[in-house]
């Protein structure tokens, strides 16, 4: 068992090792000014980011060399793109993906 002291110093420790890494980067260059071109390049990043989830999340592997289609994730993705189109809206789109992988895993 871990005593409530312990318990503590690593709450502590995780916290530091969590925040650290997100908060230096922006005390550091909060007095920077970035070029429009970089500016623009940088405003891709969540774009790319966010496709990569949806694809890995899509492909499913057998633990072996062949690559295979998450059919569950392709037909709750289908309807999510509709959505994100039509609303422009991180929250709704969000939730509407989360309630129809929902309901692709009840069915199925």
């Amino acid at each position: 068992m871990m005593s409530n002291s312990s318990f503590f110093l690593l709450l502590i420790g995780c916290t530091l090792v969590t925040f650290i890494p997100r908060i230096i980067p922006f005390l550091v260059v909060r007095n920077f000014t970035i070029s429009k071109p970089v500016e623009k390049w940088l405003s891709f990043l969540p774009v790319c980011i966010f496709t990569g989830l949806i694809v890995e999340s899509l492909l499913k592997t057998d633990g072996g060399s062949s690559i295979g289609i998450n059919w569950e994730a392709l037909l709750a993705t289908i309807p999510t793109i509709l959505v994100a189109f039509l609303s422009k809206s991180l929250l709704t789109t969000v939730l509407f993906g989360v309630v129809c992988m929902a309901v692709v895993r009840l069915l199925l």
